[in-house]
């Protein structure tokens, strides 16, 4: 067994068919894996079964499992925060709860975890709508082209970083953009970012509410708002430093 602490969490929102298969996903891969581990759900406000599950999952699973509860929901970027911020153990992963990607991906993850801080994930076979294909192409275009960027598909939802990053940034994201969030502010830092490629599978029922309209203009907004605190004449300074230009006194 290696000598590794994980937290791996799950945000869960409508995902009460999925949210039990995932946890015990979780429980597998982890389980002679790690040397410590947690396991977290979010339940971000559920309006079905999805905090009961959780609920249950953690008196199934005493001190491996806990629940959190938003009393309404808040949003994507903000479950994803709780459960960051929640998390106990040198290396976080996140996986969404509607069991589109394979937990056992992360195992993969964490095999690199010695070359990066943070490792996403770009899915290279994509099991979508062509519409739902297409607003991913164009997000991630204008991501690269607002924020000079490399990254392929950064706001895949699964992903492992290293807690010693959240010293030097600050996420503050309640939309989905928190996935680029994160991203674009370890890369800015310096820390390195990998790069993984995963294939996603098929919801078994209803429908991801990423593209919805609600979570675009969410989205929009907070990629927007960060993109001007990042460009901004104050953003991140050497100590000392100053972009205000100095007035010159007359000889």
């Amino acid at each position: 067994m290696s000598d590794l602490s994980v937290s791996l969490f799950f945000p869960a929102y409508k995902d009460e068919r999925t949210i039990r298969t995932v946890v015990e996903e979780g429980l597998r891969l982890l389980r002679g894996y790690a040397s410590e581990f947690e396991i977290l759900v979010v339940d971000d406000g559920s309006p079905d079964r999805s905090g009961a599950i959780a609920d249950e999952l953690a008196a199934e699973h005493p001190g491996i499992v806990r629940a959190i509860h938003h009393p309404q929901n808040r949003g994507y970027g903000a479950a994803l925060r709780t459960g960051v911020a929640a998390a106990r153990y040198e290396w976080i992963c996140m996986v969404d709860g509607d069991n589109e990607y394979a937990v056992s991906d992360l195992r993969k993850m964490l095999e690199v975890r010695h070359f990066y801080r943070l490792i996403i994930a770009f899915r290279y076979k994509k099991l979508y709508s062509t519409n739902r294909i297409f607003i991913s192409f164009v997000y991630n275009l204008v991501l690269r082209r607002l924020f000079r960027t490399p990254f392929r598909d950064v706001s895949t939802g699964i992903r492992t970083f290293h807690r010693s990053i959240l010293d030097d940034i600050e996420l503050t994201s309640n939309s989905p953009f928190i996935g680029a969030e994160l991203a674009i502010k370890t890369m800015l830092r310096g820390y390195p970012v990998g790069e993984l490629g995963i294939q996603t599978f098929p919801r078994t029922f209803g429908r991801g509410s990423a593209t919805s309209m609600k979570n675009i203009r969410r989205t929009i907004d907070d990629m927007l708002r960060v993109r001007r605190e990042m460009f901004s004449d104050h953003y991140h300074l050497p100590s000392g430093r100053s972009r205000q230009p100095r007035s010159l006194s007359g000889g």
